[in-house]
């Protein structure tokens, strides 16, 4: 009995090594599995879920700058401030252009009143060539009265002649005749003369008008080249007021009251915030599932709690690299390859910032899902 004993005490220890040895691999296996799970769900979810840090929101800016030059006459609005599209932002002082506009015009209703006095004398020129042929029709008629007359008096003459000769008639009566014959002649040549005068008068007449008629062209080009000075001077007189292109709110304003400027230059910017998108630059080996239309999930730094939705809008035709100022040249020298990045557009949902608290040029982590969950 007592080696019995014995032998037990001696194998009690061996027992309870073995247990602990077999306890000990039951939580390695485990925490092996459990570890091999989570490295398995982990790769699942990276390859659903193409994350990167780089990326940023950007928008329209309008940089707002006159069209004309002058002295700021005053500012309607502050840093920050929401702003109305078409709303007034600043004025210059109109006073320059206004009187440039008074200018033209005076100088566009002289020449307006040149043209009714070439029209009116046009008219007149009309109306005296009416005249003109009127007498011409006459003359016409008289030059063939007077040429009936004449042969009529010739006709008489030849006969009195013939008679006188004959002694058939007297001294007087045959004088007579002669005397009615050159009347007819010189009747007839002075009609005819009067004639031809009256034509010489109709060509210069018609060549008046048409001189006036030019000068009335010329004078038409005048008054539009005017017209168009007017239009410039009264557009130039409209840009004197700076008016918002969009809604939006108003940033790096550098315009005071008093400042002089100069046309084209920047005197502050309109940022809509309901125009806003990100670009995501993401590395060219994490673009092979990514498709325009796939959901994406975006967090901001600013707002760590909160959780924005987008979808991706486009892939950019080529790497940042590519459209840099100064493009990598790789045909010389040495040559390293690094992972170039290109850039994604995301489009953010419409109702995902309904209080517009996102700000262009923050920092965002977007994560694209390339499929549903």
């Amino acid at each position: 009995m007592e080696e019995l004993k014995k032998g037990d005490q001696e194998t009690s220890p061996d027992i309870r090594n073995r247990k602990r040895k077999k306890f000990a691999f039951i939580i390695l296996g485990s925490l092996l599995i459990i570890g091999a799970l989570i490295i398995f769900f982990y790769l699942r979810y990276k390859a659903t879920h193409i994350t990167t840090d780089d990326a940023f929101i950007e928008g329209t800016i309008y940089t707002i700058a006159s069209k004309v030059s002058g002295t700021i006459k005053d500012v309607y609005v502050k840093d920050n401030q929401f702003v109305r599209e078409n709303e007034i932002l600043l004025e210059i002082d109109p006073v320059d252009y206004d009187v440039k506009v008074q200018e033209v015009l005076s100088r566009l209703n002289a020449e307006k009143s040149k043209l009714f006095e070439i029209e009116a004398k046009i008219e007149t020129l009309k109306k005296q060539l009416l005249e003109l042929r009127r007498n011409i029709e006459v003359a016409k008629a008289n030059l063939e009265l007077q040429e009936a007359n004449l042969k009529q008096a010739e006709t008489d003459f030849k006969r009195a002649e013939n008679l006188f000769k004959k002694e058939a008639i007297s001294k007087e009566r045959f004088e007579k005749a002669t005397t009615d014959y050159q009347v007819a002649v010189a009747k007839a040549k002075a009609t005819s003369e009067q004639l031809q005068h009256a034509k010489l008068f109709l060509e210069t007449q018609n060549a008046v008008i048409k001189q006036a008629e030019a000068s009335k062209v010329s004078q038409l080009s005048i008054i539009k080249q005017n017209e168009a000075l007017l239009k410039a001077a009264e557009l130039n007189y409209g840009y004197t007021k700076v008016h918002s292109p969009s809604d939006g709110y108003v940033t790096k304003k550098s315009v005071e009251k008093g400042n002089q400027i100069h046309a084209g230059q920047p005197l502050m910017a309109i940022v809509p915030l309901n125009d806003i998108w990100i670009v995501a630059n993401y590395k060219e080996t994490q673009l092979e599932k990514v498709r325009p239309g796939q959901k994406v999930k975006i967090k901001v730094d600013t707002y760590p709690g909160k959780t924005f939705k987008g979808k991706v809008e486009s892939i950019m035709a080529g790497t940042g690299a590519v459209f840099s100022l100064f493009p990598p040249e790789n045909a010389t020298g040495s040559y390293v390859k690094v992972v170039q990045r290109i850039p994604v557009k995301i489009l953010l949902d419409e109702d995902t910032d309904p209080e517009h608290v996102l700000r262009i040029g923050m920092s965002v982590v977007p994560t694209i899902i390339v499929r549903d969950e």
